[in-house]
């Protein structure tokens, strides 16, 4: 290893033994990162990327059907190399914390359920530190305030059930930092934050590196990550290494034909100007072009044929409270998750829902499809209120809406195959006949990029870009009205991000689905959406056509959103200023307090904007 080199990997194979094949996820792979480095690994789901770094913290030992072979050498802080190949778990749990630590893709399979936040964060502390436990919970609290949690001290003891699945990111990046590693693993670290965290995530990396010489590995599939972090890229394909280099020669002159397509797959801001609809990405071999003509008909007459029906989906002061206990059962207070929220969704197009991470918009979509009982309010599906209906009514109901979750791993049954998760909802609904739900499944596969050949696995065998695919597949399978997908390419790389989006714009063409979009990518949702609805603790702040918002936002935080968001391009890296966490005000409010309704503001027939 040469001294400006921190860790060198040579000729890493590994290799997954299964029952009927063996899969070689990385195939001879060789790198190094430099001290304070960013290196940048990017790729397909599956291409070997998690794999990678799961193997430099020797965490692929815990796989039985994992064979892995090669060199790991690392420099550690006080200038020794070991080989992190030949250590026992012993050593690695010392050298895991110490040296090395890694964020993990989803916070959710990562994080002790049964542990409260507070325990999971001390232990992490007082394992590498001889500090007494009130000093680690005073650290605990300074982690979980510099990755910017609202109300810190009151989180510590939440489980992790009970924050969104940006907090508990946020959870997980403290934890990775807690010891101050020389190496930072980031495995899609940014994934389920909104554009105004993430930036502030990114920023408070690069804040850490400047201070402590941290070098970090960041894997990632969102290439305007890449070009704000990264100061080298490797772009990796079915578990080889294709190409290889300086952040803007990558960016600038891909020489790889899978390089090219990956950056030509990525979504840019402001590249729908004038476009009145959405627009599927300009992919050669993977645009079909079966729909084009039906897409541009809706697209001629979307409008006028709005003016002329009303909402089949009508939101009238939706208010959903959660009640915060003490331990005499007393409630305290209420979380006002979603606060008398208006909001309307027509037949064949898609409203999207972008807000800070916790701000409602999950909560909003599973009261919608009634996961959750709305406090007060009115939902109205084709002109009937779902209050008034049966359960069976209720049932039927469900077969027209459907929802794509934001955590793909909770979401599967871990003991059910592909095929059968996929198959369920058309044996209950009796979409098709039994003779045909095998080819449906079959069909729903190819749909979305994966093919029959993942009927019978199970989802810990997918990457999870592959199960997120999966649930939008199991979304689609009983043809219904409305689709909410909760931050359903979230998950994806590029390329295949933008073959779902494309995917989804065709059904929406073809059968004249509507979609509510929850998403924190607004690049995604400046590409998909008809209009677009602002969220900001618990209220719509701003809702309009997709050009009125992007176009000419007019609160405060629609502009801070669109500021936040990153550039594809290594050349106009900027610096956002990292925000105070008293700037996030607390959602929960004093038991009994009434929110006032609010006020909005008209910018035109079908733009409105808070002002109060």
């Amino acid at each position: 290893m040469e001294n400006s080199e921190l860790l060198s990997v040579s000729d890493l194979n590994v290799k997954f033994e299964l029952k009927n094949l063996d899969v070689e996820a990385v195939k001879g792979t060789s790198f190094c990162i430099k001290k304070g480095e960013t290196l940048a690994i990017v790729g397909e789901s599956g291409s070997g990327k998690s794999v990678t770094a799961m193997s430099i913290m020797r965490l692929n030992d815990f796989t039985k059907s994992a064979k892995t072979s090669g060199s790991i050498k690392l420099r550690q802080k006080d200038g020794s190399i070991i080989d992190l190949s030949v250590q026992t778990q012993t050593q690695m749990r010392e050298i895991r914390g110490n040296e090395l630590a890694m964020i993990f893709q989803e916070p959710m399979s990562a994080l002790n359920p049964i542990l409260n936040v507070e325990t999971q964060l001390t232990e992490a502390i007082l394992m590498h530190h001889d500090v007494s436990k009130d000093e680690a919970k005073k650290r605990a609290v300074d982690l979980l305030n510099k990755v910017r949690i609202p109300e810190a001290k009151n989180q510590m003891k939440r489980y992790p059930h009970q924050l969104s699945g940006g907090m508990r990111q946020r959870v997980m990046i403290a934890m990775a930092l807690s010891s101050n590693p020389s190496l930072l693993i980031a495995d899609e670290p940014t994934t389920a934050l909104d554009v105004t965290i993430q930036a502030q995530i990114i920023n408070l990396l690069k804040a850490l590196q400047a201070e402590t010489g941290m070098s970090v590995l960041f894997i990632t599939h969102d290439m305007g990550v890449v070009a704000e972090t990264a100061d080298r890229v490797i772009v990796m394909y079915k578990g080889d290494i294709v190409e290889s280099g300086n952040c803007r020669d990558v960016f600038h002159s891909p020489q790889h034909s899978y390089t090219k397509k990956l950056i030509s797959s990525v979504p840019r801001l402001g590249s729908m100007a004038g476009e009145k609809n959405p627009k599927k990405f300009d992919l050669d071999e993977n645009s079909p072009k079966t729909h084009k003509n039906i897409q541009e008909t809706q697209a001629a007459h979307f409008d006028q044929e709005r003016k002329n029906k009303d909402p089949f989906l009508k939101v009238k002061n939706l208010q959903k409270l959660f009640y915060v206990k003490n331990y005499f059962t007393k409630t305290e207070g209420n979380v006002h998750a979603v606060d008398n929220i208006d909001l309307d969704i027509f037949e064949g197009e898609t409203v999207s829902l972008v807000g800070e991470s916790g701000c409602g918009k999950s909560t909003t979509g599973r009261t919608l499809i009634q996961l959750e009982q709305q406090t007060s309010g009115s939902i109205f599906f084709e002109g009937r209120d779902l209050a008034s209906m049966t359960k069976n009514e209720i049932f039927e109901i469900k077969k027209s809406m459907q929802m794509v979750f934001q955590d793909p791993f909770s979401s599967l049954n871990p003991r059910i195959r592909i095929g059968d998760a996929i198959a369920e909802p058309i044996y209950v609904h009796k979409f098709v006949p039994k003779s045909d739900v095998p080819n449906r499944v079959k069909y729903l596969l190819d749909v979305v990029e994966l093919g029959s050949s993942f009927i019978d696995r199970y989802p810990h065998e997918l990457s999870g870009g592959q199960r997120q695919r999966v649930c939008i597949a199991r979304a689609l399978s009983c043809n219904p009205r409305l689709i909410i997908a909760d931050e359903a390419v979230s998950a994806l790389d590029v390329s295949i991000q933008a073959q779902v989006v494309n995917l989804l714009i065709d059904l929406q063409s073809e059968f004249n689905f509507s979609y509510l979009f929850i998403s924190h990518d607004m690049s995604v949702v400046e590409r998909i959406s008809h209009r677009v609805a602002v969220m900001y603790l618990g209220k719509i702040v701003e809702i309009g056509k997709r050009s009125e918002i992007f176009g000419n936002p007019q609160h405060d935080y629609t502009k801070k959103l669109l500021a936040a968001v990153p550039i594809a391009d290594p050349d106009k890296r900027k610096s956002t200023i990292i925000l105070n966490s008293d700037e996030i005000p607390s959602p929960m409010k004093p038991f009994g307090y009434v929110s006032p309704k609010s006020q909005m503001e008209k910018v035109s027939d079908t733009h409105f904007f808070q002002v109060n």
